[in-house]
């Protein structure tokens, strides 16, 4: 028999005699493979060494208890996202570098086996109807999944890890991501109940910054999160989680963000968590800046502060209902306080590489304020970048702050020469 019918037929035999094996151990799992072993061999249906026996029970271990040739790096700390383009290719995320691994699937089904284990607590499905997907692992690890014929060499998955280093606000300023002067500002601004849009492309850092600042929340606030994956964790305990819903397999049923959204202003919120803005909730969402929903969060994919600005304008529009650009802005730069700008450079490393307020409509044009930067120097000859956070200006709405009663020292916005 060879080794893929051996593997093949095992994962059978297991299935059958262990049902989804998650009530089971490794040792329970080794002892019946043992015993499918020692049956095949005694009647001369297989004949493998040790070494490659072993090494097909920890494979068989890893698949019934765990994600298969995927668990290694998912158990690995130093590993930030996973990238599986079909079963014969699977890239990691490391030190910020993508890099290939020697890490291989069986065939095309155990890869879907494995796409089908991952899926299945979270009661979404993806199919030939439905091939592509969003949804969150039990550890908040998100995935996305897309399955031929539209993705060409197979399943693609896309795993981003949960990182459970990053806490606090402490820690991003370890990690470089942004100085201890901007950490201050952006705490109190969260105190002081400022409405803030994390921006930046995939894999920036926005989810991740967004997420630590949620720990200085007071615990008293009512916090409606709406999203369309899980994501987000907050440690507070008065919390109404709101997610979408794809359609049916009819096409009906359908919930989305707006749908949400709107929903949402009826609930009493203390704070709204908008975990990103994707289309025409984007009115819905002005709008609640603009009602007295203070201390409004949420996230949009764009390159700059002003790119950000001009999503966010596009995306209002959508709604449909027919206001002129101007009245558009002038409801962002009433609504909205700060914009924080992530990027990912170069050598992989994540900043904050803009705090910039909106400032105001001025010629009917929005105004910024940039309050914080992050400037590069070099690139020195190990691909490293060299730079520096530079305070810039000091924010127009300082009074918000003593009303909130929140202490911020303006020493911190003093510019860098």
């Amino acid at each position: 028999m060879e080794l893929h019918a051996i593997k093949k037929e095992l994962r059978r035999e297991l299935s059958f005699t262990l049902g989804e094996g998650q009530s089971f151990g490794e040792a329970i799992i080794r002892e019946r493979v043992e015993k499918i072993f020692n049956f095949w061999e005694s009647d001369g249906r297989v004949n493998i060494d040790d070494q490659t026996r072993e090494k097909i029970i920890r494979e068989l271990i890893l698949e019934f208890l765990g994600f298969g040739p995927l668990q290694e790096p998912m158990n690995d700390p130093e590993v930030t996202e996973i990238m599986v383009n079909g079963p014969d290719s699977v890239y990691i995320e490391k030190d910020g570098k993508k890099q290939p691994t020697d890490i291989k699937f069986d065939n095309e089904q155990q890869l879907r086996h494995m796409v089908e284990k991952m899926i299945r607590p979270t009661g979404r499905r993806v199919d030939e109807s439905y091939p592509y997907v969003d949804f969150s692992l039990t550890d908040g690890s998100r995935v996305n999944v897309i399955l031929p014929p539209l993705s060409v060499g197979g399943a693609t998955v896309t795993i981003r890890k949960f990182l459970k280093t990053i806490n606090r606000i402490d820690d991003l300023v370890t990690l470089g991501t942004i100085d201890d002067r901007m950490a201050k500002f952006i705490v109190a601004c969260i105190e002081a109940k400022a409405n803030i849009m994390f921006s930046g492309a995939t894999g920036s850092g926005k989810t991740t910054t967004l997420e630590v600042l949620t720990s200085y929340l007071d615990p008293q606030e009512r916090i409606i999160v709406i999203e369309d994956t899980l994501e987000l964790s907050l440690r507070q305990k008065h919390v109404v989680r709101l997610l979408t819903r794809p359609p049916n397999i009819e096409g009906r049923g359908e919930v989305m963000i707006r749908d949400l959204f709107v929903n949402t202003l009826r609930m009493r919120p203390t704070r709204i968590i908008l975990g990103e803005i994707r289309g025409a909730e984007a009115m819905d969402y002005l709008q609640a800046l603009n009602s007295g929903h203070g201390g409004c969060l949420s996230v949009i994919h764009a390159s700059s502060p002003y790119d950000a600005l001009t999503r966010l304008e596009t995306m209002a529009l959508y709604a449909g209902l027919y206001m002129p650009v101007w009245a558009v802005r002038k409801q962002i730069a009433s609504g909205l306080n700060i914009i924080v700008q992530h990027d990912q450079l170069i050598d992989g490393t994540r900043k904050i590489t803009h705090i910039t307020e909106v400032k105001g409509v001025e010629n009917e044009e929005i105004i910024l304020n940039e309050l914080f930067t992050y400037e590069l120097d070099k690139v020195d000859e190990n691909g490293k970048v060299q730079g520096s956070f530079k305070a810039v200006n000091k924010p127009s709405f300082m009074n918000l702050f003593k009303r909130r009663g929140v202490k911020l020292d303006e020493s911190i916005f003093t510019p860098d020469k």
